[in-house]
């Protein structure tokens, strides 16, 4: 069975296995309700990072649920 990752709701960054605090928001909360991936390997090309507001490069959730 394959393992749900944490994902950050401020920044929407899909964290390593095992890691339930964001590096970038350590003060943001974290879920494991999230849908969609998007890896965005050079944001300042990237059409969908200037819609999602990402600067830097790694994979991150399109939508998250945080209750």
């Amino acid at each position: 069975m394959a393992k749900v990752p944490y994902v950050c709701s401020e920044c929407h960054l899909v964290l390593e296995d095992g890691v339930d605090v964001c590096p970038r928001n350590p003060d943001a909360r974290v879920s494991l309700e999230h849908q969609g991936y998007v890896i965005i390997m050079n944001p300042s090309r990237s059409e969908i990072a200037k819609r999602l507001k990402i600067d830097q490069p790694g994979k991150y959730a399109l939508k998250v649920s945080v209750r």
